[in-house]
Order: structure tokens, then C-alpha cells, then sequence
């Protein structure tokens, strides 16, 4: 069974186009995949997807679930592939589409992010259902209903439906592919010889000049040429024309590429790998927390159902931060594993370590108690206590009982 045939479109339907708020209709057409064959572009979109890639489902009250989505989301792909795919259709088309695939009990049995090529809102029945298009020719149009689709959308303004497309940044993008292509050209004009063959004999018939020019390239201006000199005898003169085209400065390009680092909200040392743990704090909050957040609550929302939610079932997508710290940062929050802040294997968790056996138990220093004095102490105190008590006693009556 392939990808699209988990699908199944309704039969004999009679629908109508749905119409939203604002009298849009939903019909939208991405600019999508076109754009990923910009350099720029995947590099901006690697990270983000790579960062969100490394998030774990936790799920409330239901295991199985969490062992879906970390392990097996769909017969295509892991967990880690999942995240990395919608977000990357996230960042290239502003609205991603999730189908939660159920069984004839409506257990869910997985999630497939829905490949479209564009896409249309109907109403059935006085139902919503999304009527998706295709390239490729395997299948033309699905419809599936609105109620086991996880939405996730960005730039959410104009329809109700979908986020706004990323129309914005075309034409940075031209421009990029316009200079680098002026770049290519200049490149090739600059790289042969080129001049003007002139001869001292009278008179020439047009013939002869073709062949003298003709002869002239063929024995010097040719790959087999490697030491790149040529040999004239007195009758012939060449004079080279010098090739200086006029190309983008290194200043424009760079400020065109930051154009649209800043569109996808990333820079320079994101792309490389070389941030500090302020910048990765940075980009964390901003570009990553806010997507795992959105794609808990939807996921949440479409997979279990009011009386579900009731009980407390819940997902959510969790990522350590603190992996991205220095090693001395690591270090110094050891003072908080005697403290009872965080337990011995969170500790060790952040190096990549193993668990110890005991060490789930948060554990306190001695010279430590609750500040209200609720403290209790053991018997060994006590007596301690009263041996102090009968000194003191001892001392006042002179050393006589």
C-alpha cells in the first residue's frame, strides 16, 4: 500500500465551495518547492528543521500514543523524520496539513503530513473537508475531512484556513538568483582570449581572413594550448581587447543573503553551527519553542476528544535546552543536584549519560531545611539536644546536682 492510498476521496458528493470570513475563498496555491531550490533558502530552513527534529513526545495518560509519534509516526517515516518534514513544508508553504490516520474504532494509528501541491476548502453536509491537489500524475485529488487534520500554519492573517504565502520574499530571491547567474556570466566572458587579429599583407581576400582567424584559434586558443603562448610570425598582429565586466560587490551580496536569513529568522552563526549559548538561547525561544508549542496543542486538540482532554490526555513536545550549554555551564548546576532542584540523572542527562541506580531520588544537604523551621529532626539530634540542655544546667548550679 503506497502513501496516497490511505486516503480515500468521498463518492457521489454534491459539495459547494466554502466561503470564509471576509468573503476570501479558499482556494490557495503556495509558491512550495520552488523556492527549495534556492541555496539560500535550504540553508536558512536546515537548522530550524534540524533543531525541531530533536523534540520528544510526552503524552499524557497514554503511552502509546507518544510511541507513535517517537518511533513510527507513519510506514515512512521516524519521529525525528517527522518533525523534520513538517517543518520544513511549515517554513516553504505556511500551512501544513497532517492526516490522522484511524482504525475502524478510531484509534489512531498514525500521522502523515499531506504532500499538496495546492489545496481548496468545500462544505459537505454542513461539514468542512479539504480537497487537496497533486502533482505527479499518481493521483489528482483527495478529500479528506477537516476533523482528522492537525493544522499547523504560519503568517496567519488573511484566511481562516491557511497562513498568507511567502509572495514577501520573491522577489529578494530573484534578485539573489539574478546576481549569481551575473556572476556565472562575467566568469565565462573574462576566462578565453579575446582580441583582434590584424595582418601586414595587403589586401586580403575575405576568404584568406577567415582562414588566418580560423587557423589562429585553432592552434592557440584551445584547451591543448596548457602553456597558454602564442607564436605570430611579422606578418600578423594580435592586439587583446581586456574584459571587465561590471558585477554585484561583496558588500550587496552579503546584504541581499541577510534579507532573507532575516525572513526566516536565522544568521550566520545558526547556519554554521557557531553560536554562543546566548544565541542559541536566543534562537530556541524564538524560532523553535514557538513551533513544538503549536504542534502539541493541534495534535492535542485532533487526537483526543473532549471527555479525553477531561482526564487530563495531553502531547507535548519537549527539547532540552540545556544540551546546547558549554560544558562549564553544565558544570556549575551541580550545586543544584544537592539542593533537590534537579535530580543526580537530569544531572548526568546533560552530559549524555547513563542513569545511576537511586538516582530519580532528589536529594538535600544536611545543613539545609525549609525556612519556616517545619524541619524534623532524628533522635540522635534530640539526645544531642538534651545533653546540651543538662550542661548548660550543670554550669549554672556550680558543677553539683
Amino acid at each position: 500500500m503506497g502513501f496516497l492510498d490511505i486516503f480515500r476521496p468521498l463518492k457521489s458528493m454534491r459539495t459547494i465551495l466554502f466561503k470564509e470570513l471576509g468573503s476570501y475563498t479558499a482556494q490557495f496555491t503556495p509558491f512550495g518547492d520552488n523556492m527549495y531550490i534556492s541555496d539560500v533558502v535550504r540553508a536558512c530552513i536546515r537548522p530550524l528543521a534540524e533543531h525541531s527534529s530533536k523534540a520528544n513526545a510526552v503524552c499524557q495518560n497514554d503511552e502509546r500514543i507518544a510511541r507513535i509519534l517517537n518511533y513510527t509516526p507513519n510506514m515512512f517515516m521516524s519521529g525525528k523524520d517527522f518533525l523534520y518534514k513538517v517543518r520544513t513544508m511549515l517554513e516553504l508553504m505556511n500551512t501544513v496539513f497532517i492526516y490522522i490516520e484511524r482504525d475502524n474504532k478510531a484509534n489512531v494509528k498514525g500521522f502523515y503530513p499531506v504532500p499538496y501541491a495546492w489545496y481548496e476548502a468545500i462544505d459537505f453536509n454542513g461539514r468542512l473537508f479539504i480537497k487537496f491537489y497533486f502533482t505527479g500524475g499518481a493521483v489528482e485529488s483527495l478529500v479528506l475531512p477537516w476533523d482528522d487534520l492537525a493544522v499547523l500554519r504560519k503568517d496567519y492573517n488573511k484566511h481562516d484556513i491557511g497562513g498568507d504565502d511567502n509572495t514577501p520574499i520573491f522577489q529578494k530571491l530573484e534578485l539573489i538568483n539574478t546576481t549569481n547567474q551575473g556572476i556565472a556570466n562575467a566568469v565565462r566572458s573574462t576566462a578565453n582570449l579575446r582580441g583582434i587579429l590584424k595582418s601586414t599583407k595587403a589586401m586580403l581576400a575575405n576568404q584568406d581572413i577567415l582562414k588566418m582567424r580560423d587557423q589562429f584559434v585553432s592552434d592557440y586558443m584551445n584547451l591543448s594550448n596548457e602553456g597558454g603562448i602564442a607564436s605570430l610570425d611579422a606578418t600578423m598582429e594580435f592586439t587583446p581587447i581586456s574584459m571587465s565586466p561590471i558585477v554585484t560587490n561583496a558588500a550587496t551580496i552579503k546584504d541581499e543573503r541577510e534579507d532573507v536569513y532575516r525572513y526566516f529568522g536565522v544568521n550566520d552563526a545558526i547556519i554554521m553551527s557557531n553560536y554562543t549559548e546566548e544565541q542559541m538561547e536566543a534562537f530556541y525561544e524564538a524560532r523553535i519553542e514557538p513551533f513544538l508549542v503549536a504542534l502539541s496543542i493541534e495534535l492535542t486538540r485532533k487526537v483526543y476528544t473532549d471527555r479525553e482532554l477531561s482526564f487530563g490526555n495531553n502531547i507535548v513536545y519537549e527539547s532540552n535546552r540545556m544540551n546546547y550549554a558549554s560544558t562549564k555551564t553544565k558544570l556549575a548546576m551541580v550545586s543544584l543536584v544537592d539542593r533537590g532542584a534537579l535530580t543526580p540523572n537530569e544531572w548526568r542527562g546533560l552530559f549524555n549519560l547513563p542513569p545511576v541506580e537511586g538516582g530519580d531520588v532528589p536529594i538535600r544537604r544536611l545543613d539545609t531545611q525549609p525556612t519556616d523551621g517545619s524541619a524534623t529532626t532524628n533522635d540522635n539530634d534530640d539526645n544531642d539536644n538534651k545533653d546540651d540542655k543538662d550542661k548548660d544546667d550543670k554550669n549554672k548550679d556550680g558543677g553539683k546536682k
